[in-house]
């Protein structure tokens, strides 16, 4: 299972509007979610792109190396999947960004543009709130009681699924007329 945030959109968008609005729009401090957090030092509007989460760009290899998350007394990494070959490790030289915690009811969201990767707000977000957004840390069918123990959540919110794996995918329902029918018909 890799342990990699994925939680995130693509979206090209204009020059004009790559760079935050504003020269800075957050503080880190003490988090009743975990650890320290980001939270809002002004109001920020929807759509605004507050803060992008840099760090060295590894591959998944490297990153598998260098976290064991089943060594681990419990899961922390800095790790946030960019593409199927780079993965940033906010560790080594990343911004605060890497202290945005993950809310099941984010007020943010990661949006991928070309090579980097931004924290954007969701909503309206007011002054002195915590940012947050969904790490949807991949699935690969083969986690354990243990596993979502690990990846416990902690945001407190009231549509909290528990963990910060991304949601369980739904079985796939065969369509109507795949279903086995019975057919005993009787002749006479």
């Amino acid at each position: 299972m890799t342990s990699t945030r994925t939680s995130t959109r693509s979206r090209p968008t204009p020059r004009a509007t790559r760079t935050p609005a504003a020269p800075v729009l957050h503080v880190v401090r003490r988090s009743a979610i975990q650890g320290r957090g980001v939270f809002a030092k002004v109001a920020i509007a929807a759509g605004t792109r507050i803060i992008e989460y840099t760090g060295e760009h590894i591959t998944h290899a490297v990153a598998d190396s260098r976290y064991d998350d089943a060594a681990m007394a419990r899961h922390h990494t800095f790790l946030f999947t960019l593409n199927r070959r780079t993965v940033v490790d906010g560790a080594v030289g990343g911004s605060d960004a890497r202290y945005i915690n993950h809310s099941c009811a984010p007020n943010c969201e990661a949006v991928i543009d070309g090579a980097h990767i931004w924290i954007e707000a969701l909503r309206d977000i007011a002054a002195g709130e915590e940012l947050s957004y969904d790490y949807g840390y991949e699935r690969d069918g083969t986690e354990t009681a243990e596993d979502e123990a690990r990846y416990a959540c902690r945001c407190g919110a009231p549509t909290c699924r528990g963990t910060i794996l991304a949601p369980k995918k739904p079985v796939a329902k065969l369509p109507h007329h795949a279903k086995a029918r019975h057919t005993d018909h009787v002749a006479g």
